[in-house]
């Protein structure tokens, strides 16, 4: 399709700041509407399963919080070749793996998009599971938004301001990022990191249960 874009949020939103390019993307879809020729996506931690996608789109934009080494909250736009060597700067978790793949099946079928776009933030916390996002990276999500508007201007895209709610839009449901911040449990309530007690007791029966090449039982 002519002018075709992909506006693509990947990451985990349970675990904090990893869910940056989601809520930016949810953000995105909330506030402003576009053409048929233009796709919102969640993409999560889909890995491979974004390939049809990211073949079908002439363009695409990438929200992504990504480890450069910097300070918190501070954002680095990369565009074009510069993309995959971008998110491969420090792999924090999968699916960040699974999307150089992507990028990298693509180009190798001769179907990457011709213009590409990553809006990337350093993360603050990684650790935090269930947690949202910190205050610092939280705050850039405008400034995203931003760089991710002026581009689809300089393509030629039509947009403009949501003067209506969106409906089921992207983020709605317990999982959007007011309802689940709202009904997140307290650290009393819910483990945050994981109890060390269980984890060395899980580790050390683990590894006896290799050596022996026995099963463990569910109930332990």
């Amino acid at each position: 399709m002519e002018n075709s874009l992909l506006i693509l949020g990947i990451g985990n939103i349970l675990w904090a700041d990893e869910g940056f390019g989601v809520r930016c993307v949810e953000a995105l879809d909330a506030g402003w509407q576009f053409g048929d020729e233009v796709k919102l996506m969640d993409g999560g931690t889909q890995g491979l399963y974004l390939l049809p996608y990211i073949e079908d789109a002439r363009r695409l934009i990438v929200f992504d919080a990504v480890d450069y080494g910097k300070r918190p909250g501070e954002m680095v736009i990369a565009r074009n070749d510069e993309v995959p060597r971008f998110m491969g700067v420090k792999k924090m978790s999968l699916h960040q793996t699974g999307f150089q793949e992507v990028l990298a099946c693509a180009a190798l079928g001769g179907k990457l998009p011709e213009s590409m776009t990553l809006i990337g933030v350093q993360p603050e916390q990684l650790e935090d599971y269930g947690g949202s996002l910190c205050d610092v990276v939280k705050a850039r999500i405008p400034d995203a938004l931003k760089v991710a508007l002026e581009c689809v201007a300089r393509w030629g895209i039509a947009c403009s301001l949501r003067t209506s709610p969106a409906g089921a839009h992207i983020g709605s449901g317990v999982l959007g990022m007011d309802s689940y911040e709202a009904g997140r449990p307290s650290a009393e309530q819910a483990c945050r990191y994981g109890d060390d007690r269980f984890l060395d007791r899980f580790r050390f029966d683990a590894i006896s249960s290799l050596e022996s090449g026995q099963v463990i039982p569910a109930e332990q």
